[in-house]
């Protein structure tokens, strides 16, 4: 997680554990002697690709720094059931404190990598980048993006101050105001930052075709099929790029990808994957009071 900070992490850890243990744990606090310590593994419950061990970590430590925490499997490495990633030593009502918190992050992220290392898989050899959209969990967007890179994917815009995207709503506002493509691309460049790209939605090859005569850089296929796909790439300059995005799935992601785009942008990615199921289990054996 080299290019995310430790603030930036731990200030999204915080929010988390504000939610759920900012009242404190009544049921710990009311049962667990807080002298009794013990250890704890975090195991793998199904295959898949383990995102987000650091952010597990600091989660433990946040709630108690005394905690012993070991990773015992890297982000980016596939898992088996019943394989061990981590485990976490110390007081026994602490390791409980953050157990669903910790786990919550380590489950999505993982989720997250391992649905990308699957489409990565459908479309091996075929020379296009997978990436990520925005559409993120408000707040962990920071997490999702590395989980998605995790899993072997890329990272699309981080933000909107991250590159120029003329999207429907916007084509939509301009051209009530009666402006053509062709002016809203030269607009855009006009007012673009030194280096930034122009990308603009299109759904049809017509529209491509006056948006790439335009000047645009990127070319957004929105929701079309594989063949209109292949009839703008054979038809636009070399120079411009293509995006296939809008409705794809692992059923039909090599499909678009055998039509000759550049990158496909995948929003399912994060809006709606399934968490890996990871849990985590207390040792009886291991429990002290001291």
């Amino acid at each position: 997680m080299s290019n995310l900070s430790a603030e930036q992490i731990d200030s999204i850890i915080d929010l988390a554990l504000a939610e759920d243990i900012g009242h404190g744990d009544i049921t710990s606090e009311g049962l667990i002697p807080p002298e009794l310590e013990g250890k704890a593994s975090i195991l793998a419950k199904e295959e898949g690709i383990i995102a987000g061990g650091e952010v597990a970590r600091r989660v433990f430590l946040r709630v108690d720094p005394s905690l012993k925490v070991e990773l015992l499997i890297k982000d980016g490495a596939r898992v088996q059931p019943g394989d061990i990633v981590a485990t976490v030593s110390g007081r026994v009502i602490s390791i409980l404190k953050a157990e669903r918190t910790a786990l919550n992050f380590l489950q999505r992220l993982s989720g997250i990598a391992s649905q990308t290392a699957r489409y990565i898989a459908e479309t091996q050899g075929l020379g296009v980048k997978i990436t990520d959209t925005r559409k993120t969990t408000p707040g962990l967007r920071l997490l999702e993006k590395y989980a998605v890179r995790t899993g072997g994917g890329q990272s699309h815009r981080l933000h909107l101050g991250d590159g120029i995207l003329i999207k429907d709503n916007h084509l939509t506002t301009l051209r009530a105001l009666g402006i053509k493509i062709k002016d809203i691309i030269a607009k855009a460049k006009q007012n673009a930052p030194q280096g930034a790209t122009v990308e603009i939605e299109v759904t049809t090859p017509q529209e491509a075709l006056e948006a790439a005569e335009a000047g645009a850089d990127i070319l957004m296929l929105d929701n079309m099929s594989p063949e209109e796909m292949r009839r703008v790439v054979n038809s636009i300059p070399s120079h411009v790029k293509t995006e296939a995005s809008g409705g794809i799935t692992l059923a039909n992601v090599r499909a678009a990808a055998m039509a000759g785009v550049d990158v496909i942008s995948i929003g399912a990615l994060t809006h709606s994957v399934k968490a890996l199921d990871i849990n985590l289990e207390l040792e009886p054996q291991t429990l002290n009071l001291f």
